[in-house]
Order: structure tokens, then C-alpha cells, then sequence
């Protein structure tokens, strides 16, 4: 069984408010336009980085670049905006850059402030991996966050158990490339015709689909504004919808196909 992270297992939302909040803020404060019109490029930089990566006050897009793309991939956007606004490519890079390094390390300070282990995972997730490791399946974990952050993520919510292997946005290729999919399953020993795959956005889904995945599953319960799937065969609201049929209590007549 493949597993997607953010919005299927994690729920991120509230994390990558405060991301995207941060990273506004230090882009803006870095930026520096000159002459009388600064605020109105400052309100216009924040208006375009806030566009771009799918957030509001309240809310972030499940289908937005936050929410799905690599790290790397929101850098990149990060630079483009900084170059819409009428800096060098270069200077673009080293902003986005220097913005998500302060970011980053004001979060980071506020965790060890709080000192308090994070729960992120969605209701309904732990149990259903429980009944997954007793019935004998083997998990994976593909996102595209980055290797460091996913075993953080599986450490904090006492989930290494029961996964098998993981791939981050550091493997090559990575999602939604079919091939990143193909490859996991590889590590595995199981072919994609074997294996089931969840996941929140329809990108994960296609790339379900051209992998040759048998089994695909779209999650839609962990965001606020629900992702609208269109790729997967079977549609699940919450984790409580699965049931987990071990070898020896599967009907005779169940379709196994």
C-alpha cells in the first residue's frame, strides 16, 4: 500500500499557513522597493506570493503549489514573483532564497520554544496502518516532501513501524513521475499491479494510473476546502470508511481482482 502524506496521513493545513505566512513575510521584508509607491509593491508582492502558492487567511488550496510540490519547486515560484516584480533572475534566486532560510528558522525557533511533540496525524490513519501491519501488507510512503521531513514526521507520531520504505522529493525521479511509483514498488519486490495507492490530489492519482497501480484511492478529508478528485476508482471521506480483511476472512466469493 502506497501512501501520500500531507492531506492523506498529515494533516499539514495549519503548518503550512504558518509556512506560507512566514515566507510572505521575509520575502517582503527583503524585497526593499524604493520611492513613495512602497507599500503598494509590498501589498502587490504579498498578493502574488499568496496566489501562488494556493493560501488565504484561512485556508490552503489541497490542489495548490503548497500543498503538492517539493520544496525546491516553491523556491523557484518564489524567485519567478521577485522577478515579476522586476528583479534579476540572480537576485530573485538569492531572495527566495535568503526568505525561506529565515522562514524555516523562525519556525524552527518557535518549536523549540513550545517544546511540545507534534500530533499531525488525521483521525482514522493510525488505526487503519495498525490493521494494514496485522493483515500482512506491506506500506510505502512517496511525497514530496523531503527525506529529513518525512522520518521526522513518521518519528513524531510513532509511525516507523509500519512503513517499509519512503520516497521523498531527494529521489530521482520523484512524484507524480509514473517512474518514482515503478521504482518504489521495485524497492518493495512487488510489481505496481500488486500494490494500491492514496493520495489527495489528482496528480498522485494519474500517476497511479499510468504506474500500473491495480488499486486507487482518493482522500478528500484533510483539508478544509476538499480537493475535487476525478482520477481515482474508489473515493474515501474518512479512514474509517476502510476495512482491512485479512487472507483468512475474505468471503469465497470476494472479487479479489
Amino acid at each position: 500500500m502506497l501512501f501520500d502524506k500531507d492531506g492523506t496521513l498529515s494533516h499539514s493545513e495549519p503548518y503550512l499557513l504558518k509556512l506560507s505566512r512566514e515566507r510572505i513575510n521575509q520575502s517582503i521584508a527583503l524585497f526593499k522597493p524604493g520611492g513613495t509607491s512602497s507599500h503598494l509593491a509590498r501589498a502587490k508582492l504579498e498578493d502574488l506570493l499568496s496566489k501562488v502558492y494556493g493560501v488565504t487567511s484561512k485556508e490552503v488550496h489541497p490542489g495548490g503549489i503548497l500543498a503538492v510540490a517539493s520544496k525546491e519547486q516553491n523556491l523557484t515560484s518564489t524567485a519567478t514573483i521577485f522577478s515579476l516584480m522586476g528583479k534579476s533572475w540572480p537576485t530573485s534566486f538569492e531572495l527566495a532564497q535568503e526568505a525561506f532560510h529565515r522562514a524555516d528558522e523562525c519556525l524552527l525557533k518557535e518549536e523549540n520554544q513550545q517544546k511540545t511533540k507534534k500530533t499531525t496525524l488525521l483521525p482514522g490513519a493510525r488505526a487503519i496502518l495498525k490493521s494494514l501491519k496485522q493483515a500482512g501488507v506491506l506500506c510505502a510512503l512517496i511525497s514530496n516532501d523531503n527525506s529529513a521531513g518525512i522520518k521526522n514526521f513518521l518519528k513524531e507520531n510513532d509511525l516507523e513501524q509500519y512503513f517499509c520504505h519512503i520516497w521523498s522529493a531527494e529521489n530521482n525521479p520523484k512524484k507524480p513521475d509514473p517512474i518514482a511509483v515503478q521504482s518504489l514498488c521495485n524497492e518493495i519486490g512487488l510489481h505496481p499491479n500488486k500494490c494500491a495507492l492514496i493520495g489527495d490530489a489528482n496528480s498522485d492519482l494519474k500517476m497511479a494510473l499510468q504506474a500500473n497501480v491495480s488499486l486507487i484511492l482518493g482522500y478528500i478529508s484533510g483539508w478544509s476546502n476538499p480537493p475535487k478528485l476525478s482520477e481515482q476508482q474508489f473515493l474515501i471521506h474518512h479512514w474509517e470508511e476502510l476495512t482491512v480483511l485479512s487472507q483468512t476472512n475474505i468471503p469465497d466469493n470476494f472479487n479479489r481482482t
